[in-house]
């Protein structure tokens, strides 16, 4: 083998343990349930229609609704803006429907912006000095996760998970191994730009 193909070869594999371990990295946040107490259960956004949550959403809020009750912190922030015309945010979509589960109105609290993880995670940090907030368990799908961790705490949170285990992402083995490789990619992107990635990582 000449020394391009050494080369070639070196590039390859570094390329391949990179994406290999981020992959890993995905996975290996997307079972971490850390309960432990802080001053906000933060629920990223998703998809609302018309003021009614997707079931994405609605699964996360009702994961939110649980750490809630069970004493992880006294409140629950809703977070996501919303598309031209739409007439709710995904924040104020995701705030409505907890209070009709019996949530106290004290304890939600909507920021309605960021179109994206990134977006909704600055939006956050811009607001915790001025409330209080200094720490936050994040709400999510597994797969997502990491990739909304490592954004949250390059924006100045101190944040820990706590992901949904039920709802349209984690139906299948399938769906939630392409989830996984989606937000790998978009996860590198992220590591090596700072910038939300140009793909989407929905599914469903």
């Amino acid at each position: 083998m000449n020394t391009p193909q050494r080369v070639v070869l070196g590039v390859v594999l570094v390329a391949a343990l990179v994406v290999g371990g981020t992959g890993f990295r995905v996975w290996h946040v997307a079972r971490i349930d850390d309960r432990s107490p802080v001053d906000i259960v933060l629920v990223l956004g998703a998809a609302q229609y018309n003021g009614v949550p997707s079931a994405v959403l609605s699964h996360r809020l009702d994961h939110a609704a649980r750490l809630w009750r069970a004493g992880v912190a006294p409140t629950i922030v809703t977070v996501g803006g919303g598309r031209p015309g739409d007439l709710f945010t995904e924040a104020e979509a995701g705030r409505e429907y907890l209070l009709s589960y019996d949530i106290p109105a004290g304890a939600v609290v909507a920021v309605g912006e960021g179109s994206d993880t990134l977006g909704s995670v600055r939006a956050i940090a811009d607001r915790a000095p001025e409330a209080g907030w200094s720490s936050a368990v994040v709400v999510s799908d597994p797969g997502h996760s990491l990739r909304a961790r490592t954004m949250a705490r390059d924006a100045g949170l101190d944040v820990q998970v706590s992901p949904t285990r039920s709802g349209p992402i984690v139906q299948t083995r399938e769906i939630q191994l392409e989830y996984i490789r989606r937000e790998t990619a978009a996860l590198l992107y992220y590591k090596l730009t700072h910038g939300s990635a140009p793909f989407g990582t929905d599914i469903g």
